[in-house]
């Protein structure tokens, strides 16, 4: 499969802002934060962390300056761990606005993966700084409760460059955080496989039982003895 390049989906971005605009929204400038108005800017947003058993689920918003120097851009799955930190950085350099939202544990469980995903990324839209004129979203399904007009988009950060630049800082973001936690959880391997059920994680929980970052309503962590009592400090 070819992938797009970057000019592509950059092309694909204002085409998508363009049929907004021709359907007779006149997304023409909105306001920043200080009220300054600005040229018609589009938010990709993208989320990782629905499947683990382990940690939040992370979602990031990003606003790209119409031609960002952003080369080797594309969906994070596709890339590297030392591209998706390269590209990590240059779209923090590069970007009009970026921001993440993130759900913990205890969130998915009282409202659900999917109402905790939509939770972090309205989280994120709404600490951009920016009003965007239109939100691009990753997959099929619109986003409750946002202000912004939104285009859900399936395999969005396959085309999209601000949906391939939010799965780049949302995963990384994540998997940082991930790597913390395995510091915090040692004897899991939360860095290894980021909270995801491989054998080696399932083991684990059987093992030592589940931590308080664990989803307990999620399948493997419920059949999971519980964990031995930790020492006061």
């Amino acid at each position: 499969m070819r992938f797009p390049d970057l000019r592509s989906m950059l092309a694909f971005d204002r085409e998508c802002v363009a049929q907004f605009c021709e359907a007779g929204n006149g997304a023409g400038d909105v306001r920043t934060g200080d009220g300054a108005a600005s040229p018609a800017l589009v938010a990709g947003v993208d989320e990782v962390g629905r499947g683990p058993l382990a940690g939040p689920v992370v979602a990031a918003a990003v606003v790209l300056p119409p031609s960002p120097e952003l080369w080797g851009l594309r969906d994070s799955k596709r890339l590297t761990v030392r591209q998706r930190e390269a590209l990590f950085g240059a779209i923090l350099r590069e970007a009009v606005a970026v921001a993440l939202g993130a759900m913990s544990p205890r969130a998915i469980e009282a409202q659900n993966i999917l109402r905790a995903t939509q939770g972090a990324m309205l989280k994120a839209v709404r600490r951009l700084g920016v009003r965007p004129a239109l939100v691009l979203i990753d997959g099929n399904q619109p986003l409750p409760h946002l202000a912004s007009p939104q285009r859900s988009i399936i395999k969005g950060d396959v085309h999209s460059a601000c949906i391939a630049a939010a799965s780049i800082i949302a995963k990384v973001s994540r998997d940082r955080i991930m790597a913390a936690l395995e510091r915090r959880y040692p004897g899991y391997g939360l860095a290894r496989h980021k909270g995801y059920p491989t054998p080696a994680h399932l083991e684990a929980l059987r093992r030592l039982g589940p931590t308080a970052v664990h989803r307990r309503t999620f399948r493997g962590v419920l059949a999971a003895p519980a964990r031995p009592a930790e020492p006061a400090p």
